[in-house]
Parts: C-alpha cells; sequence; structure tokens
C-alpha cells in the first residue's frame, strides 16, 4: 500500500492503492504512520516527497471500510485520534522540510494531508475538495488549523461549508500551492524542489517551522522571544558556522545538518 524510496537524501512515500485513488485504510493509515515516523528518525533522511500513484493523491478516508464500521456500531474506530491526528502532527512538525506532490485528487482527510506539508507542487489536473460538509462531518486531520492559515478563515470557510471542488489554476491564485505544471511534469517538478531542500539546511529548516507555527498562535513578544531563542540554536550549529565563511569567501556553502 504504501512505497519508499530514498535518494539524494529525500525519502520518497507513495500512497499506493491506485484503484482505490489512494483512499485511506486503517492498514494504509497505520503504515503511513510507521513510514513517516521512520524518515523522521532516519539521519540520512533531509526531506520528504510525499505522493500518490495513479490518476490521484488521495481521496481521503475510505468510505466502504467507514461505512462497515458504522454498520458494525464503531462510528469512526477511534481513526480521527489514532490515525489522523499523530500522521498530521508529523508532518506538521517534522525537524525536515515535507513537499506534497500533488498529482490528481485531493479530497477530505487527503486534502488535508497535503495542507500539512510545508509546500505543495500541483499537477494542472489537480483538484482540491473539502468534501467532509457532505456526508455529514466536520472536518478532521488538521484542515481547520492549516487551511484558514494558508489561504484566511473566509476562503477556508466557503470551502468546507460548500464543498466545492477547487481546481489547480484557482489553488495557484489563493496561495494554496507553491506552483501548478503540467502533469507529466509535477513528480520530477516536486522531486527537484526536494532534492534542493535536502541539501540544504536541515536545522534552520527545523527552526523555520518551529517558528512558524509558534508565531501562528502566540503574541508578537512571544514570536519574537521564540524567534531569539531559535536563533541562538542555529548560531551554534557547525553549518552556520561554515556558511559564514563561505559567503565571506564567495563560495558555495555545504550544509550537514551538523
Amino acid at each position: 500500500m504504501i512505497r519508499y524510496d530514498v535518494a539524494d537524501a529525500v525519502a520518497t512515500i507513495t500512497l499506493d492503492r491506485p484503484d482505490a485513488m489512494n483512499s485511506l485504510t486503517a492498514e494504509l493509515k497505520g503504515a503511513l504512520l510507521e513510514t513517516l515516523r521512520g524518515a523522521a528518525g532516519d539521519r540520512g533522511v533531509r526531506a520528504v516527497l510525499l505522493t500518490g500513484s495513479g490518476r490521484a493523491f488521495c481521496a481521503g478516508q475510505d468510505l466502504r471500510e467507514h461505512a462497515d464500521n458504522l454498520e458494525a456500531g464503531l462510528g469512526l474506530a477511534d481513526t480521527v485520534r489514532a490515525h489522523y491526528n499523530p500522521i498530521v502532527e508529523l508532518i506538521a512538525t517534522m525537524a525536515k522540510p515535507v513537499v506534497a506532490a500533488v498529482n490528481g485528487v485531493a479530497a477530505g482527510a487527503g486534502a488535508s494531508l497535503a495542507f500539512a506539508c510545508d509546500l505543495r507542487i500541483a499537477s494542472e489536473k489537480a483538484k482540491f475538495a473539502l468534501a467532509f460538509a457532505g456526508i455529514g462531518l466536520a472536518p478532521d486531520s488538521g484542515a481547520s488549523w492549516t487551511l484558514q492559515r494558508l489561504i484566511g478563515r473566509g476562503r477556508a470557510a466557503e470551502l468546507m461549508l460548500l464543498g466545492e471542488p477547487l481546481d489547480a489554476a484557482r489553488a495557484l491564485e489563493l496561495g494554496l500551492v507553491t506552483r501548478v505544471v503540467p502533469a507529466d511534469d509535477v513528480l520530477k517538478t516536486a522531486q527537484e524542489l526536494t532534492v534542493r531542500l535536502a541539501h540544504g539546511p536541515t536545522l534552520a529548516y527545523a527552526a523555520t517551522k518551529r517558528a512558524l507555527a509558534y508565531s501562528a498562535t502566540n503574541a508578537l513578544p512571544d514570536a519574537l522571544a521564540m524567534e531569539a531563542d531559535l536563533q541562538d540554536q542555529c548560531v551554534a550549529t557547525r553549518d552556520h558556522r561554515d556558511a559564514t565563511r563561505a559567503f565571506l569567501a564567495k563560495e558555495r556553502p555545504v550544509f550537514n545538518a551538523e
């Protein structure tokens, strides 16, 4: 259900249920969580690329499995707390950049996974849909937190309440995606971007992610204090010292995540 490859310090995680549009069963969610944990803990991995096989990025929850759970009286079977929440939190807080290559439909929790990533490269055929309300549910997998920070509360409410699909061009216009490229180029473009990040200042990227997350929900004085603390941590790294010397020598810096 998942393909996992590591090359050029990039871990590529591919959801691999193309016949089901990579919809998320309990088994796939468990495998995805463990795969992400492995990538996060692997010192040889300095950036992560998340994508889907076939014509979809991820269609969200597997509704056949969900319907069976409802019939059995299991409700959500605790999947939001046991699966979705830790997956999204790990993507968002991982001390490495995470890029989504959105190759097609990203719906429901599948869209939420893309929103949790740091950057999103979208195929011109990609579509985003917050389909929760259409089946009588509220959003989950962090969408209520990530989406309004990406495009504003009003636009987020519109997408969540109406559930209307958003095409790639409109997603780019709203700032929801980083770049839109032809369908045949989406994986290559995302891979090139992720390799660039993997060879960049990994520790500074991690600090940047922490700063953004903290500042999103704290007052300016607190954000300034956090920035100062993070700069103290970064300035003590070998990467910073070596990059400063390289800058003065007009050389290209080499970052080693040290």
